[in-house]
Parts: C-alpha cells; structure tokens; sequence
C-alpha cells in the first residue's frame, strides 16, 4: 500500500485529489497539515473533510459512495409527524452554537467510545462560526436545548458535520427544520459524509463520489449565505414541518 499523503504547511496548498483515497477505509486521502480555515474552507470545497482523534494527526477523507440528502426528500415518519404536530417547539439558527458543538461533542453515542471532535476541533469550526461559515440549527423546548446540529455552508451547499438529540426527535426536528429552510433558499444537498443506517432511514442516498463532486463544484461556486444566520433563518415552530403532511 503507498504511503499517505502528507499536506503541505501552507493551508492554501491544494488537496489530492479525492479520487485518489484509498476505498478501504472509508475514502481516506491524506493526513497532516492544520484546522485554519483556509485549509477547511478548500477542504469542504473538494469534498474533502477532516475526521480524526486525538494524539492523531489530522486526517482527511472523501468516501466512495457518499451519504447525501435531497432537500426535498427528506424522510420523516408518521409517528415523528405527529409528534411534532403536538410539539411547542421551536427551531432556530446561530444562538447558541457553542452549546451544540459542545454538545455534539459530549452526547453519548451507542457503539462508540469517545469523540472525533477535540478541542481542536471544536475551535476551528467555532472559529468559522465567527466568519460567518459554519452554522447551528437548534431545537428548543421553551429554553432548553433538546436538539441540534452544526455544519459548514459555501455557495448553495450545505455540509452537515454532527447532531445530537437530549430528547427524542430533537435531531430529526433540527435536520427537518434545515432542510425545508434550505429548500425555500433553493439549496438543493446537505452534505452527510458516511452513510449509517440511521441516515438512511431518514432519507439519505448513496451517492458516488464523481456525481457528489460534480454538484459540490457547482453548488460552492455559487452566492450563498455569509455571516449569521439567526435573522436570515428566522423562528418558527417544529409543528409547521408538518402542514403540508398527511
């Protein structure tokens, strides 16, 4: 097996191409370099992400066959319809993303043992957050925190990095909310990495690389939304996912 590649010190040096990673694990390309945003921004544009543990190096990936949800097809089901329909909750953007990267962080998970997001993580995209490029859908029971989820936006495309639940549905609501926000924006993809059968469930396709990179390419390349997203998304209900519902 050839040896990986190691990037380059300066963060604007270009990536390998993603066709190059390797199949066997789970599209990983290269290793080293840092968590600047320059070096994330031309990451995400590649569709490339970092992915890694602490004591570890930087690790960068672009699987083969990518997990990705249509905006328009998200799958919810009847039971989460009608949870949401009997919901007071309401679904914002951008007040609290420290809270739901740290939360991200922190949320037990069945079948895993400790987080990919380190500190180091988590203050390169609360880094990006200030920038106005990385971004956090809440979920909130009057003015607790019961769902979310955070991720990058570039142009029209949305990357989705982690969500969590304090309740059930609270990241099915945080998910729904986006996507039906992104569709009225006319983004048509949100980003979700590596396929599970949770994602699946809910609606994700499997995508191969090539097409997932074509649409990438295009859809970063165009105007999309900078900057803080509280006013822009606005507050509304989870029970109006549901109206157009049966």
């Amino acid at each position: 097996m050839k040896p990986l590649p190691w990037l380059e010190v300066d963060p604007d040096a270009p990536f390998p191409a993603a066709s190059t990673a390797r199949r066997e694990p789970d599209g990983l390309l290269a290793a080293g370099g840092d968590l600047s945003p320059a070096r994330l921004l031309n990451a995400y544009r590649a569709g490339i992400f970092p992915w890694f543990s602490d004591g570890q190096p930087p690790l960068w990936w672009s699987p083969d066959p990518r997990a990705v949800f249509r905006t328009e097809a998200l799958a919810t089901s009847r039971r989460f319809r009608r949870a949401m329909r009997a919901s007071t909750w309401m679904i914002r953007a951008d007040t609290r993303f420290d809270e739901v990267i740290a939360t991200c962080a922190g949320i037990p998970r069945g079948g895993q043992q400790g987080t990919w997001i380190t500190a180091d993580m988590i203050d390169a995209y609360v880094e990006l957050h200030r920038l106005g490029h990385a971004h956090s859908i809440e979920v909130f029971d009057g003015e607790r925190l019961v769902g979310g989820l955070y991720g990058i936006a570039i142009g029209r495309m949305f990357f989705g990095e982690s969500m969590f639940s304090r309740v059930p549905d609270g990241s099915k609501a945080a998910l729904a909310g986006l996507a039906a926000t992104l569709r009225t924006w006319g983004w048509p993809l949100i980003d979700a990495q590596v396929e599970n059968p949770h994602l699946i469930s809910l609606g994700a396709e499997r995508w191969p690389r090539a097409r997932f990179l074509h649409e990438v390419a295009s859809l970063t390349s165009q105007p999309g939304q900078i900057g803080c997203w509280t006013q822009r998304f606005g507050t509304f209900p989870a029970a109006s996912l549901c109206v157009a519902s049966p």
